[in-house]
């Protein structure tokens, strides 16, 4: 089955995708919520492409894709029922694609009752994907070629730290706080694509991944491979994070040990 999901991910990228990078006309973009949060003809095009795949290779799940979301919230409610879930952000990364830029992806998740069984972050431009299933570990694929396991990077100091984080994300309010709390890092960088932001992690070339927005199509998939990596994912509150959860910020990390250094330098910063 997932085999399948995977098969009809990368066929409906290259059809519905590819043809679009760095060719939109000015009447493909459209905002959403706000000016930068965009939606083109490429997000809705491969959403019902994938979606119509889903239903034959899954057909007793319920499907919640991003822009379905956008203009119907009640299908939010889908992560939470009981059985089958599959979950997709069908551009992840839209103001980057729309823009021009390399840094953009597909994520797909299955959920059952509510918990992640299944991710996979997916890479249209070099068709590679990184994928989990719970209790299998983390793997990077590419056709072709052997499956590699993948690791979280080791415990280090936290100046010797460096992670993902978009001040964007949190309440105004409190996004000074958090700035302030910068510099105790090697660096703090920001993808715009919770896709590679993920796949960064898992793979471990950073420590951290912090967000103040909780969107299933955006976390329930790198939530999972990071933890199948053996890292964490939990909320900073210390709560297990599960893609029924739609408030509060969630921190992502290479360790236990890690996660609790970087809970207790954000907590206060972002009001906890």
């Amino acid at each position: 089955m997932t085999d399948d999901l995977i098969r009809a991910v990368r066929e409906s990228a290259r059809s519905e995708i590819i043809p679009r990078f760095r060719t939109l006309a000015p009447q493909d973009v459209s905002s959403k919520s706000a000016p930068d949060d965009l939606v083109t003809a490429a997000d809705l095009a491969m959403e019902a492409r994938l979606s119509a795949a889903i239903s034959r290779i899954m057909p007793d799940a319920r499907i919640l894709g991003e822009e379905a979301a956008a203009s119907t919230p009640e299908v939010m409610d889908r992560v939470a029922m009981p059985g089958l879930c599959v979950i997709i952000d069908p551009v992840d990364g839209t103001w980057n694609f729309a823009s021009g830029l390399t840094t953009f992806g597909v994520i797909l998740a299955i959920t059952l009752n509510g918990e992640t069984e299944f991710g996979l972050l997916y890479d249209p431009l070099m068709d590679d994907w990184i994928m989990a299933r719970r209790g299998s570990g983390a793997w990077y694929c590419r056709p072709h070629a052997p499956a590699q396991k993948l690791s979280v990077s080791p415990a280090t100091s936290i100046s010797d730290m460096t992670g993902f984080l978009s001040l964007s994300l949190f309440p105004k309010a409190r996004q000074k706080a958090i700035a302030k709390g910068f510099p105790a890092f090697r660096r703090v960088l920001s993808l715009r694509c919770a896709c590679h932001e993920y796949r960064t992690l898992a793979s471990g070339r950073v420590s951290f991944m912090l967000t103040g927005m909780l969107k299933p199509w955006d976390h329930a998939a790198g939530a999972l491979i990071v933890t199948e990596a053996g890292g964490v994912a939990r909320m900073l509150d210390g709560r297990a994070y599960v893609p029924t959860l739609q408030s509060g910020a969630m921190l992502a990390a290479s360790d236990t040990e890690t996660w609790s250094r970087l809970r207790d330098h954000f907590a206060p910063r972002v009001g906890l």
